[in-house]
């Protein structure tokens, strides 16, 4: 039988941000938001009052895939860009209603354009030079506006050895005050497959699961645990 959730607020974050070049032009990251939805969706059968801040095409649990109960305990906010993602977490954080526990599964970009044309840059120029400037740490806010929930934090990193992922992992959640990290290496996920680690704030490695699905069940075996 899995660790119910009944009774419990979980805030999770998902899917890309995006940031302006021009009118016309964006730059954003590979985030589908499958995870984030997937983790969504097990909280939801577990019982939990689920709010899914969603960045643009992020993936959201389908009417027809959730029961009307199931459906009636799910709120999803829409967002595109960092600011839009701050303004969001602050409303929903700071409004008299606090989660019990925080899964930051999104993307946020790190860098973002220091100015946007207002119209569309044009295409016959030989090069155009953007500054990127960096956008504030999500993360930190969050734990600054809901200092009493548990808090868990993702860790994407490119070609580690599992020990130099971890040790990333550790240094990262300790930093943000987080409560736990799910950690893992982008050259590894494909699809469902999705190996990862997910690490307590003294830097045990609590479990590893490999899909999506995995992940999803096992961080809301361990929400249900620690709450």
């Amino acid at each position: 039988m899995p660790e119910r959730l009944g009774g419990k607020y979980v805030l999770i974050t998902s899917g890309p941000t995006r940031a302006d070049l021009d009118a016309v032009r964006y730059v954003s990251n590979r985030s589908s938001g499958r995870l984030g939805c997937a983790i969504a969706v097990e909280a939801l059968r577990r019982g939990a009052r689920v709010t899914l801040v969603a960045g643009p095409d992020s993936a959201v649990p389908r009417h027809e895939d959730l029961t009307e109960d199931e459906h009636g305990r799910l709120g999803v906010l829409p967002v595109v860009t960092v600011p839009d993602v701050l303004a969001a977490l602050e409303g929903a954080l700071t409004g008299g209603d606090p989660p019990d526990a925080i899964v930051h599964a999104m993307a946020v970009l790190d860098y973002v354009p220091e100015s946007a044309p207002g119209g569309k840059m044009p295409s016959g120029r030989a090069a155009w030079q953007i500054r990127l400037v960096r956008t504030p740490k999500v993360i930190k806010e969050i734990r600054r506006w809901a200092p009493g929930a548990l808090l868990v934090q993702f860790k994407l990193e490119v070609g580690l050895s599992e020990a130099k992922l971890r040790e990333a992992a550790v240094q990262s959640v300790r930093a943000n005050r987080a409560d736990l990290v799910l950690a893992n290496d982008l050259t590894q996920i494909r699809d469902e497959t999705h190996p990862a680690l997910v690490i307590s704030a003294d830097g045990e490695v609590l479990a590893r699961p490999g899909t999506k699905g995995e992940i999803a069940r096992t961080l809301c075996d361990l929400l249900a645990e620690r709450l």
